[in-house]
């Protein structure tokens, strides 16, 4: 039967398939436009198949915060190739997808959600078929606050949320500046209290094997180790890391500069590893 151009638009522009894709998919379902979508996604789904083992390590990694800035979400969407990465229509999708996660919060509930007439997971299925890559999301966090922000970094590889105790005025950009600090500094956790107890214990015990290859006497180990681990703390928890802007001070200091009550409460950051 005869397909028309307009027909092979129509079902490109829901898909985002290639124009012979479509009317091959038209073709096949006998110019029935939701049977030829299903049709793509069965492909997209036999691709998803045959590259699930394959790394998804570029991507787009975005963050977004409602509009009384008191919830936000962190979504990468991965891919195999910073080509496919850079792609708008591919960047499009990402900013579509992070959007509508901000309506969710867990994982689960988004990749269930609703996009455009089919499930997220369905639509990281059809896009793979779409696209020859592996499409999924690789990072989904959310946080909550009395005041949130947003940091993006260029090139969309990396992407933080910093929350903070109350509404100031300088709020949104003591909250943009703290969540520069997390992108580029990568703390494992807020404060002390945030950090792991078996990471503590390690890095104890590579600090008392060090000291030990020194010489330093069994007896003095403890209090050196506690010291180091003070150290540790200092270079690795966003509120005790020296401000990137001025070193002169902590982010914990730098906060408490624009107002004294002000206090940061969380952060979460997504990169593309």
């Amino acid at each position: 039967m005869k397909i028309t151009a307009s027909e092979v638009n129509k079902l490109r522009q829901s898909t985002g398939a290639g124009m012979m894709d479509c009317k091959k998919a038209l073709v096949e379902a006998e110019g029935d436009f939701d049977k030829a979508v299903e049709i793509l996604r069965k492909k997209g789904q036999k691709v998803a198949a045959n590259r699930a083992d394959r790394e998804s390590s570029e991507g787009a990694v975005l963050a977004k915060v409602n509009k009384d800035q008191t919830s936000g979400v962190v979504v990468s969407l991965n891919c195999e190739t910073d080509f496919v990465a850079k792609n708008d229509a591919y960047l499009e999708l990402a900013e579509g997808l992070a959007n509508l996660a901000l309506n969710h919060d867990t994982l689960e509930a988004f990749l269930a959600a609703d996009y455009n007439g089919m499930s997220v997971a369905d639509k990281l299925t059809e896009q793979t078929g779409v696209i020859g890559e592996k499409i999924e999301i690789g990072g989904f966090k959310r946080l909550e606050a009395p005041f949130v922000g947003a940091y993006i970094h260029a090139g969309n590889k990396i992407a933080t949320l910093v929350g903070l105790s109350s509404v100031v005025d300088q709020a949104a950009e003591v909250a943009k500046n703290v969540a520069m600090q997390a992108a580029a500094m990568n703390p494992i956790a807020l404060n002390e209290e945030g950090v792991d107890a078996s990471i503590v214990e390690k890095e104890i015990e590579i600090a008392k094997d060090q000291l030990r290859q020194e010489g330093k006497p069994e007896a003095m180990l403890d209090n050196i180790a506690k010291g180091k681990l003070k150290r540790f703390f200092k270079d690795n928890t966003l509120v005790n890391q020296d401000y990137i802007k001025d070193s002169k001070m902590s982010v914990d200091q730098y906060v408490k500069s624009v107002d004294a009550s002000l206090e940061v409460t969380a952060f979460a950051r997504v990169a593309l590893v």
